[in-house]
């Protein structure tokens, strides 16, 4: 791959053109992709979805918007320091590579952060496993007609859903509406996608891309055209194996900006989840001090763990404390992991870097990564709230599949008939042979894209738990 072809004002829906940002246009190609994410409907709803800790709560905790947002800052920063980087580097590239890695990176790396999550289903993590659960326990007739009109690759799309090619599908697929979706461009597109393989190869550990899937079935040749545009070439490797090039067909070398996208969303769950657990009283803040603070043990100047922890110590709140120490670690992670991009650079060009960044920190730094991994297990991520939710999202998400898949399998009944018109125009059941799967696609879009809170609510109702009123 090649720095001065990596990056395109190409957008979807409108292949044949590209733009051409005149002297005078308020907003870049790369600005108006941020701009349409955080406008858009979609953004929006992750207000309302699970980040980590159930909402709503009388204590604030980030939900996934909050989190999305806090991600693309720090993923901001981390192309403004590769940014410049680069720029310094490579002196020689011209105008337009300047312009870009100077000015236009941050922007690209900025909005693919804050598109990152939004694919995911309500309910966390436990939303997409309850998709897959479902799918998987198919029987009898449901799972004859699975097996038999969707390919297996498709059928992997749904055994193993996968929220981060959900992304990518939520921001392409027109959803009745015109062709390309929000229109972004293919570099604020392919940053996004982590695990560059379809369904049928990816979920496969033995390399990064395949690690698990990164496009739908559906949006097989929008990734391609993606990739053919920017000089993403196909890597050897994934569950199928590969074609007679030594390539699998649909399994793809990770775009560099991938590393920086993940790195921000790396520093930000590590640390953020911890300032939520504070909050919440189940971490205390010696706890939090102990383990930050000791990141900067080594540090000198500003950043000297003396001088650290002086003005840590002279803050009377405990909440600011803890902001104050997350704000600092942030900064720290931003610094360290924007060097550890350059110091790979080849590897990252070559499509053979096998870790994320965060995983080459120095061993010191390295360790205190797991110590707090090792923790967030422990006594956050098997909370007994964050395991309520869990199993809500599995009751939930699953009982909304039963009724709308039976319907789509079964329309003719009077019940399927009127589960069919809750479900909105934009998700088109077509109910005509050979269509199954893009059907089954438009439910799972329908309750993917919903927050929690309507997901409970439209449950409720359609199971009678809860009779409907007029409004």
């Amino acid at each position: 791959m090649e720095w001065s072809r990596l990056y395109s004002p190409r957008r979807t829906g409108a292949e044949r053109r590209v733009e051409q940002d005149g002297s005078s246009a308020l907003r870049t190609s790369f600005l108006r992709d941020y701009d349409r994410i955080i406008f858009s409907s979609a953004f929006r709803r992750l207000q309302n979805k699970t980040q980590v800790f159930p909402l709503p709560g009388v204590v604030f905790v980030h939900n996934r918007l909050t989190h999305s947002l806090e991600v693309a800052s720090v993923g901001r920063s981390l192309g403004k320091a590769v940014g410049d980087a680069l720029t310094a580097k490579y002196t020689d590239q011209g105008e337009p590579f300047r312009e870009f890695y100077k000015y236009e990176l941050p922007s690209v790396i900025a909005a693919a952060c804050l598109a990152h999550d939004i694919g995911n289903p309500p309910f966390g993590h436990s939303g997409e496993e309850a998709i897959r659960a479902y799918f998987r326990g198919l029987k009898g007739v449901a799972a004859s007609r699975f097996s038999e009109e969707l390919t297996s690759n498709q059928q992997r799309d749904l055994t193993f859903f996968e929220g981060n090619a959900n992304a990518l599908r939520t921001l392409t697929h027109h959803f009745n509406e015109a062709p390309g979706g929000f229109r972004l461009t293919y570099v604020t597109l392919a940053s996004l996608v982590k695990y560059p393989a379809d369904s049928a190869n990816g979920f496969d550990k033995t390399k990064l891309a395949t690690k698990k899937s990164g496009f739908f079935d559906s949006e097989i040749a929008t990734y391609r055209e993606i990739a053919a545009e920017l000089g993403i070439p196909q890597i050897g490797g994934g569950a199928q194996g590969a074609d007679k090039t030594g390539a699998s067909a649909n399994v793809f070398a990770r775009h560099p900006f991938v590393y920086l996208v993940e790195a921000a969303d790396d520093i930000c769950y590590r640390v953020i989840d911890f300032e939520d657990a504070h909050r919440l009283n189940i971490i205390s803040t010696d706890t939090i001090k102990q383990l930050f603070l000791s990141f900067f043990d080594e540090e000198e100047g500003y950043d000297a763990r003396g001088r650290v922890e002086d003005v840590f110590n002279g803050i009377n709140d405990d909440n600011q404390k803890v902001s104050f120490l997350r704000a600092k670690l942030i900064n720290l992670l931003i610094q360290r992991l924007a060097a550890v991009f350059m110091e790979h650079e080849s590897a990252l060009l070559e499509g053979r870097l096998e870790r994320s960044l965060i995983d080459f920190l120095p061993s010191r730094e390295g360790e205190l990564i797991r110590r707090i991994d090792t923790f967030s297990v422990e006594h956050i991520y098997n909370h007994r709230s964050v395991v309520e939710i869990e199993i809500a999202g599995y009751t939930v998400i699953g009982g909304m599949l039963e009724a709308l898949i039976g319907a789509v399998l079964d329309p003719t009944s009077s019940k399927s008939k009127k589960l069919l018109q809750l479900i909105p125009r934009q998700y088109v059941i077509a109910g005509k042979k050979g269509a199954l799967y893009s059907d089954i696609q438009s439910v799972v879009d329908f309750i993917a894209g919903m927050t929690d809170l309507y997901a409970v609510d439209l449950y409720r109702k359609i199971t009678g738990m809860t009779f409907p009123q007029i409004r």
